[in-house]
């Protein structure tokens, strides 16, 4: 029995997994709200308590965070994570923790082929390294290295790298978060959650176009990037739209950024919870056109297969799949 996790600044999910046959199937899980709770060892005891939990043989935990020496200390949660205390709580040896975007990673090698979307019907399948991107809460970036045998998965906080305007209007934008977060304009600023709001509140202080009504209605408790979605796809507001195409702009150009830092020749996984809410903005010419356009290597990134997950717990899956297959 494994027991595996995606732990993210919006929700922990946890799940027991079993195996059946080739495959590993849930056994219970179950989602739980994480700024409900002050430490990732109350979830558990939680989990614990919700569930009979029965002997583990193995646990493994995709965080959002950076993994040093085993422990982690969570970007958008204070939460402070080491897996000795884990292997205590939990009576077991093998315990490891992930980014998750490794996670997310190598949980991509085990999805169904109608799982995905694909984004550049003519690329060219070949093996080789494999960049992945995921924005949601946060954006995490990682890679699956490829030995010439078998992939591995590794993290990266690529997401905190400095946010590098391409057109006049991100000049504007750039200047505008800097007024914000003065110390540092990160991707994570805008590929995200949050950065969805953040583009509409630009926007709408540059005066590029009036406010809908539906989005001066916004309840307090409601998710104000979701309504942005929502009233551009659904109610065809110019404002929103716009917010959209800005934010597929700058997520293709990062996409490609990590796609030339890793040599992703073996193709490109787009993760996260926002891509597949905004699918038919991601579907549009401007994100494979915008990805490509590196100068010289355009040639080499319009052969890379470039596909959307639609699975929203390829994390949990990866972890599970990783406490199986290595530990």
């Amino acid at each position: 029995m494994i027991l595996a996790g995606d732990i993210g600044g919006t929700k922990t999910n946890l799940a027991l997994f079993e195996l059946v046959g080739d495959s590993l199937k849930i056994v219970q899980q179950y989602q739980f709200a994480s700024k409900d709770f002050s430490s990732f060892t109350d979830v558990i005891s939680a989990f614990k308590h919700k569930f009979h939990m029965p002997r583990i043989d193995a646990a493994c935990f995709g965080i959002a965070g950076a993994i040093i020496d085993g422990n982690c200390r969570t970007t958008n949660l204070p939460w402070e994570i080491k897996s000795a205390d884990l292997r205590e709580d939990l009576g077991i040896q093998k315990v490891r923790l992930l980014n998750d975007l490794e996670a997310t990673a190598y949980g991509m090698l085990f999805l169904n082929k109608e799982e995905f979307v694909n984004l550049n019907p003519s690329a060219q399948k070949v093996k080789g390294n494999i960049a992945v991107i995921a924005a949601g809460t946060g954006l995490g970036e990682a890679m699956l290295f490829w030995d010439g045998e078998q992939y591995h998965p590794i993290g990266s906080e690529g997401g905190h790298t400095d946010f590098a305007p391409l057109t006049p209007q991100q000049d504007d934008l750039l200047v505008w978060l800097r007024k914000k977060y003065p110390e540092h304009v990160s991707y994570e600023r805008i590929l995200s959650g949050p950065g969805i709001a953040a583009l509409y509140d630009f926007l709408k202080e540059s005066n590029f176009a009036p406010e809908h009504p539906f989005m001066k209605q916004v309840p307090h408790a409601k998710d104000k990037s979701a309504m942005i979605s929502e009233c551009a796809l659904e109610h065809n507001d110019s404002l929103c739209i716009e917010v959209l195409r800005l934010f597929v702009e700058i997520y293709a150009a990062e996409t490609g950024n990590l796609a030339l830092k890793t040599i992703s020749l073996g193709g490109i996984y787009i993760g996260g919870g926002i891509a597949p809410k905004i699918l038919p903005m991601m579907q549009k010419d401007l994100f494979l056109n915008t990805l490509v356009a590196k100068g010289r290597f355009e040639g080499m990134l319009r052969t890379i297969e470039v596909k959307l997950s639609l699975n929203a717990e390829t994390a949990l899956l990866g972890a599970a799949r990783f406490a199986f297959d290595k530990l």
